[in-house]
């Protein structure tokens, strides 16, 4: 039988099959150990062969995967986190303040979303409790990634229509991220009110959400669609990504390499680099480029 997995905890799995019907799964021993390199052999996202009859079923096979989101796992640093896999889009959900969101969270997301083919849309959300210097920021920040070519929105979920975002989540598989605390539980919240996934408040002396998603599961929208819910998370550590690689997973830097005067250059300390005069005249975002050096010096997975 043919499913997709709809939420995964580490031991146990829910699988839905292509009837609807939803399975509680636990998992053939030899995934652990092909898996080696992962924390998370199988995730939400997967689809997966299921065997076994009522009370007892296994997951027996993996369908090859089309993506994932992946991050450096915080507790075996040289091992990868899938997040979920076989997704249409990623939304990012963004915050100045309550908790912030730093450009460099949302660079290192951006860098493995490209790395693995995800596409990313930038949600900034919260903008009823902005002061007017606070929305301004915003507005800035939302600039430095539309006129790269990253498609955003901005929003305050709790006074906002959402027609826009429906418009946006219809017919897809979603994953939705970002710290705890961005919201991302109370969207869903607002786009199914009957699934009452539950929420809780900013802890305002670290300046950080609480907690309140445990493991990832994939939700039916009703208007199409399905979106997974994740658990918040304090930052993005890379894996799996060779420095070499990093400037082309910034897509400005992109159009600009060819003009470098060596084909290898890593816009690091190279003469004649094409990139770090575009950052100079200020075609290059600041952050952006400070962010880049950042992600390119990294070996020891400081950031997670």
């Amino acid at each position: 039988m043919r499913g997709i997995v709809t939420k995964a905890t580490g031991t146990n799995y829910i699988v839905e099959l292509e009837s609807g019907d939803l399975l509680n799964c636990n998992l053939k021993g030899s995934f652990r150990i092909q898996s080696i390199q992962s924390t998370s052999p199988i995730v939400v996202g997967d689809y997966v062969d299921v065997e076994g009859i009522a009370g007892s079923f296994t997951i027996t096979n993996l369908y090859k995967r089309k993506n994932k989101i992946v991050r450096k796992s915080v507790k075996l640093s040289k091992k990868e986190h899938i997040i979920a896999s076989n997704i249409d889009q990623a939304i990012l959900m963004v915050t100045i303040k309550d908790p912030t969101t730093t450009t460099l969270f949302i660079d290192r997301f951006l860098v493995s979303a490209e790395a693995y083919s995800v596409n990313v849309i930038l949600m900034f959300n919260k903008l009823d409790i902005y002061s007017d210097i606070e929305l301004k920021k915003q507005v800035n920040l939302e600039k430095i990634y539309k006129d790269i070519g990253y498609q955003t929105l901005s929003y305050s979920i709790l006074n906002d229509d959402l027609s826009k975002v429906k418009t946006i989540l219809k017919d897809k598989v979603n994953i939705l991220s970002g710290h705890s605390g961005v919201g991302k539980s109370t969207l869903i919240n607002k786009l199914e009110n009957n699934l009452n996934i539950k929420t809780n408040e900013i802890s305002f002396s670290h300046n950080q959400g609480k907690h309140t998603t445990t493991f990832s599961e994939l939700h039916r929208l009703s208007f199409g669609g399905s979106v997974i819910d994740t658990p918040g998370i304090k930052g993005f550590g890379l894996v799996n990504i060779n420095s070499n690689e990093v400037c082309n997973y910034f897509p400005e830097f992109i159009a600009f390499s060819d003009e470098c005067k060596y084909s290898n250059c890593i816009h690091q300390e190279e003469p004649d680099c094409a990139i770090k005069k575009k950052y100079l005249n200020g075609s290059i975002a600041k952050s952006r480029y400070k962010n880049y050096l950042s992600i390119l010096s990294e070996s020891k997975g400081n950031f997670r």
